[in-house]
């Protein structure tokens, strides 16, 4: 009797993990195909369903697998359709899909998108304007020149205070405008309309930080600024966390950040293949590897990702000053110099040292 108890209690367990396996496995397959948020377009024609759209769907990339798309549809069996035209992304769900097509279309020829990336500084925010708006560089130069601007920005937005009127910012917004794909009705959008949708964006993302940014050491200036040499100097890292808790330790026992982004910043270098050069002391707010910025630089010198503010935010407690990642990404944490240089010399020895 005993055996057969054994037998059932088997047979059960593999049920449950077979059934918890094919449900992961499900789940998998109808999540989003990437991180892309660029934006794709796709006509469905009058006559077409949510299953005979799904070779479509496979050749833009929008889904991972037509089988588990199918079986999507026809278990949750959504009833309304509408043909028309569509802009889709690879970072939806099918069930995200699902709903925007379900919702029906509303493209118009005349809306634009433009999608501004991590990392990026303002001279890039303000090429982008202009590629795709009737707004030049200048405006948007320009515009960062006003002070009355920027005045009714600081009184509209809690996480801007007066720190980004210091007179050696070279942009006050900078490190301030979210890196996201946005949504306009035309190219006629101006700077101010543009600026605010992302500043929109990026209160709804510093919200979630609130309670952990007001009970920080550092101001929402200072982090924003921490933020920014995180994502560059941390770009190849799997470690941000880490990599920002050496930046405190640094500055808490008085060291210089050291940082090259800083200095090719302070230069306004976006081309950093020959180096910093004749420019590494450079007197300015933002080089840290000159004896000008003992700290950290007057203010960002990009606009951060959420992971590196969240990072600048939350740093992980440690003793390490020093850092670096191999090409694949695995960060190296030293507590000196002499074992720092040991750990490049080593990376370089096996090939797997990718410092560009």
């Amino acid at each position: 009797m005993k055996k057969y108890v054994k037998i059932i209690i088997g047979f059960v367990i593999t049920i449950i993990v077979l059934g918890i396996s094919i449900f992961s496995i499900y789940t998998i397959n109808i999540g989003p195909v990437s991180r892309d948020k660029e934006l794709k377009e796709i006509v469905i024609e009058d006559g077409e369903t949510f299953l005979t759209i799904a070779p479509l769907l496979k050749e833009k990339n929008l889904i991972k697998s037509e089988f588990f798309y199918k079986l999507y549809i026809k278990i949750n069996n959504p009833q309304t359709f509408e043909a028309g035209t569509y802009e889709l992304s690879e970072n939806m769900s099918v069930e995200d899909i699902v709903k925007k097509i379900s919702s029906g279309s509303d493209y118009s020829s005349d809306i634009i998108h433009i999608t501004f990336i991590e990392g990026k500084n303002m001279r890039y925010i303000a090429s982008m304007i202009a590629q795709n708006t009737i707004n030049s560089e200048d405006d948007v130069f320009n515009l960062l020149e006003d002070d009355s601007y920027i005045d009714s920005l600081i009184e509209k937005y809690w996480f801007l205070t007066d720190d980004i009127k210091n007179d050696k910012i070279y942009y006050p917004l900078e490190g301030y405008l979210f890196a996201d794909t946005y949504e306009f009705l035309n190219k006629n959008v101006t700077v101010e309309e543009i600026f605010e949708k992302m500043l929109d964006n990026t209160e709804i993302k510093l919200d979630s930080l609130k309670e952990e940014i007001e009970n920080s050491s550092l101001s929402i200036h200072e982090i924003l600024t921490l933020a920014s040499i995180v994502e560059l100097e941390g770009a190849r890292s799997d470690d941000r966390a880490g990599v920002a808790g050496v930046f405190y330790n640094r500055l808490e026992d008085g060291m210089s950040l050291g940082s090259d982004i800083t200095g090719y910043y302070g230069a306004k270098m976006d081309d950093w293949t020959e180096g910093l050069g004749e420019h590494i002391d450079d007197c300015n707010g933002y080089n840290t590897r000159g004896d000008c910025v003992p700290a950290l630089p007057v203010g960002p010198v990009c606009n951060p990702s959420m992971d590196a503010i969240r990072a600048a935010v939350l740093p992980e407690e440690h003793d390490y000053y020093y850092f670096v990642a191999d090409c694949d990404g695995k960060t190296y944490f030293n507590t000196s110099l002499s074992s720092h240089e040991r750990t490049i010399n080593k990376l370089k020895n096996d090939g797997n040292w990718c410092d560009s």
